[in-house]
């Protein structure tokens, strides 16, 4: 079978694919081929990306019982970037205020000063601040091979080796605080103007390792059972090329900005080796045939080795350094079936990470322990006797200790603790045939405790970018007519969220309404030169009301936030053959 895509939308921005799969000539060998290829525009002025996805996979079936496995994944984008748009002071001068995207009262975090009212300029909606010659380019190759062997009819062993490599590189203007500050006995040459920094990074990563497991399905006293023994051993290799040495801010217009050129670069190496491996045990024993109980244990040893050098190439202070940590965590739970189609599901978790994603900010001298975390989850799910209608509800509370929080400027606070509780709700129904009703709800309450600093304490607030509640609802039609059209509508609804620990400011909840018709073509509704079996032309509508709104914020830079993308239409067709 095959495929293959092509969409248009209202930005100038295309994307298209082809994909192919099946069995070949070769008795027992099948293959999966996708290619896809985008040029996707922003909303932001001078914002594009360019993509390349290719995958590949071989399956060859040996035997009965053994099979082996190869796959590739090449990803590729580069394009120029959209960072932020700034808060601005509500009653500065010339501001034209927007509203229902933030509020609050906001000190900022680079330039200092006293607190203002926040906005958002409507002047500069689509205003980019980056610099001209910015780079945002990546490049990944993702490499697995393994197989499956049925030692028996109850055994499987499975084994998946793995090589992953990736180069990624961001040159930019990324920060952006509008300067309030005035004295006017001092006058401030940059008041009213938008200051900008200068971020260069690069990586450099490799990752190799294998993953091995043993499933045993048997019967202990009458009582089914499955057991999955599992090894595993990893390194990852991560190089980081960064700025060395950080210029001053430098002043663009608020509203028509020079954008100029990154300028001078100066980088310095940092690295981090992590070596992983483990030994896990899962096991699920069904006591009867509506009640199991689960539960599993991992077991490993993480070593880091790190080293942040000078421009000149030796060690920085209290560099290279070395940490091993040896956390065993695990899981114990139970499924019970109490009606047919309804079953009740509780369990409790720990698990363990190393900061990854930060262990670069944080210096030699701060704190590097595991982040820990205890998950408690129990809920119910119904599929009815019909199949026609489906519902679930979760409760859960989740803790994670030692967590590593955005402080802004590239630097990190530690929270002793971030706890967050809260209840899932989602259903679907089918009320009539061709009609389908779908929604679910989310609400959060997440908190720190123990989250003291130099300075202050945020223990007691949110954590950056969580909403309290988040509504999702839907509902699609296909139309009784000669063609097969199909309607449908979904509604997103997202409460306020703050931009950052301190919570002086708060991005606005939103709604956004998105809409889409589709009309299916077979082979006797096509020309007969078309050798398609089916065709589906698709209109969407997104953003339907052309709300304006705060998506995110990144608690690193937290004098701005990235505004939500207008209305906007797009047009595709897909093909099978």
């Amino acid at each position: 079978m095959n495929y293959a895509f092509f969409a248009y939308d209202s930005f100038d921005g295309f994307r298209t694919g082809f994909g192919s799969g099946g069995s070949t000539n070769i008795k027992g060998l099948d293959y999966r081929f996708d290619i896809s290829r985008s040029s996707l525009n922003g909303f932001i002025d001078d914002v594009n990306i360019k993509t390349l996805d290719i995958s590949t996979q071989l399956n060859y079936r040996v035997n009965d019982s053994f099979k082996v496995w190869g796959a590739l994944e090449y990803k590729r984008d580069n394009g120029s970037a959209y960072w932020g748009t700034p808060l601005v002071a509500a009653n500065a001068p010339g501001i034209v205020p927007t509203n229902g995207i933030v509020s609050g009262l906001h000190k900022s975090f680079n330039l200092g000063g006293d607190p203002f009212a926040v906005t958002i300029d409507r002047r500069t909606l689509t205003t980019n601040y980056n610099v001209l010659d910015n780079i945002n380019r990546a490049e990944e190759l993702w490499l697995r091979g393994g197989y499956e062997w049925m030692i028996a009819p109850n055994l499987v062993l499975r084994s998946q080796s793995y090589f992953y490599d990736a180069n990624r590189e961001w040159k930019n203007a990324e920060n952006y605080a509008f300067d309030n500050n005035n004295d006017p006995k001092n006058p401030n040459p940059n008041f009213g103007k938008v200051m900008r920094d200068r971020f260069y990074v690069a990586h450099d990563q490799r990752q190799f390792g294998n993953m091995t497991d043993l499933t045993w399905n048997t019967n202990i006293n009458g009582m089914d059972n499955r057991a999955v023994f599992a090894v595993g051993a990893s390194r990852l290799e991560f190089g980081r090329p960064g700025m060395a040495k950080f210029p001053d801010l430098d002043p663009v217009s608020l509203t028509n900005p020079d954008r100029g050129f990154f300028g001078p670069l100066v980088t310095r190496l940092q690295t981090a080796d992590i070596d992983n491996v483990y030994a896990t045990f899962e096991n699920r024993l069904k006591i009867t045939p509506t009640f199991a109980l689960i539960g599993g244990i991992r077991i490993e040893e993480i070593d880091l080795d790190r080293d942040s050098r000078e421009i000149t190439g030796e060690s920085r202070p209290n560099f290279p350094f070395s940490k091993t940590w040896r956390p065993a965590t695990g899981r114990i739970g139970y499924t019970w079936e109490v009606l047919p189609g309804l079953t009740w599901y509780s369990q409790v978790a720990t698990a363990a990470d190393v900061a990854a994603n930060n262990i670069f900010l944080l210096d030699a001298t701060q704190p590097l322990n595991l982040t820990r975390a205890r998950t408690i989850e129990t809920g119910l799910k119904q599929l009815s006797f019909d199949k026609r209608a489906e519902w679930s509800l979760s409760l859960f509370e989740i803790e994670r200790k030692n967590v590593y929080a955005a402080a802004g400027g590239r630097q990190l606070n530690i929270a002793g603790k971030q706890i967050s509780k809260g209840v899932e709700v989602a259903a679907a129904v089918r009320p009539l045939p061709g009609w389908s009703v779908f929604a679910n709800l989310a609400y959060v309450e997440a908190h720190y405790e123990d989250y003291v600093f130099t300075g202050g304490s945020f223990s007691g607030n949110t954590p950056p970018n969580v909403p309290r509640l988040l509504v999702n609802a839907g509902t699609s039609y296909r139309l009784p007519t000669s063609l097969p059209v199909e309607v449908g509508a979904t509604v997103r609804h997202v409460s306020d969220r703050f931009t950052s620990d301190a919570n002086d400011v708060k991005m606005l909840a939103y709604t956004v309404a998105d809409a889409y018709a589709f009309v299916d073509l077979d082979r006797t509704l096509l020309p007969a030169t078309w050798n398609v079996d089916r065709t589906r032309i698709t209109f969407r509508v997104r953003n339907l009301t052309d709300t304006k709104y705060a998506v995110w914020a990144d608690p690193f830079y937290p004098d701005q936030i990235l505004l939500g993308a207008p209305r906007s239409f797009e047009v595709s067709a897909a093909f099978k053959f």
